[in-house]
C-alpha cells in the first residue's frame, strides 16, 4: 500500500524532523525525503564543494554543501548539493539557512532523485528567480547549465568531458568539467 504524500506543511513543521540520515525538503508544502546518496555523488560534490570555495577565498561569496537548508518560501524549503551566493548577496546568509535564492543552484544526479531534480527543482528554482541551475548529469557524464532568461530557463548549455564551464554568476570561476566528473573507470562506481 504506497503512503500518502504528506502536504501543506511549512517550515516550522520540517524544523520538528530528527536529525538523520535523510534528506527532508518541502516543494509546495509536499515533504520530499531521500536517503543519504551514493558515494560518486559525493565525490563530485566535494570536488566543486572545494573548487567554489577556493574561489571564493579569492573573490568573495560563500558556497555551501548540503545539508543547508534554502528557505525560498513558508511551503517551499530545499536542500540543494552545491549552493553559491555572490558577495553582494551574502546577507542572504542566516545561522540556520539561507534564506531566498542563491546565485547558483547545484544539484547532482542519483538515480533516485533525478526526476525530483529535473522537473520539480529545475521548476522551483525557476519560479524563485535563481540565476543559474546546474544539473551534474553522472549518467550522461555532462553537466547543464539552465540560466534564467526573462523569468524562465531556456534549453540548457551542456558541457561535457573536456569543456570548460564559465559562468556568468562567477566572474574569474573556470570548472574543467573532466576534473569534476573525475577518471572514467569511477562511473562503475
Amino acid at each position: 500500500m504506497a503512503t500518502q504524500p504528506q502536504t501543506g506543511l511549512t517550515y516550522e513543521d520540517l524544523l520538528s524532523f530528527p536529525e538523520d540520515n535523510f534528506r527532508r525538503e518541502l516543494i509546495d508544502g509536499e515533504l520530499i525525503v531521500t536517503a543519504a546518496p551514493a558515494t560518486r555523488h559525493q565525490d563530485v560534490v566535494l570536488r566543486l564543494g572545494a573548487q567554489l570555495l577556493a574561489h571564493c577565498q579569492q573573490h568573495g561569496g560563500r558556497v555551501f554543501v548540503a545539508p543547508t537548508d534554502v528557505y525560498l518560501s513558508q511551503s517551499n524549503v530545499v536542500e540543494p548539493d552545491v549552493l553559491y551566493l555572490r558577495p553582494e548577496n551574502a546577507g542572504r546568509v542566516e545561522p540556520q539557512l539561507v534564506r531566498s535564492a542563491p546565485d547558483v543552484v547545484i544539484e547532482v544526479s542519483s538515480p533516485s532523485t533525478r526526476r525530483l531534480e529535473l522537473v520539480r527543482k529545475r521548476a522551483i528554482y525557476e519560479r524563485f528567480g535563481v540565476p543559474e541551475y546546474w544539473f551534474i548529469d553522472l549518467d550522461a557524464d555532462r553537466v547543464e547549465v539552465h540560466r534564467l532568461e526573462s523569468g524562465a530557463y531556456p534549453i540548457p548549455v551542456l558541457f561535457r568531458r573536456g569543456d570548460s564551464l564559465i559562468s556568468l554568476q562567477l566572474p574569474g570561476f573556470t570548472l574543467v568539467v573532466s576534473d569534476l566528473l573525475g577518471p572514467p573507470e569511477e562511473r562503475e562506481s
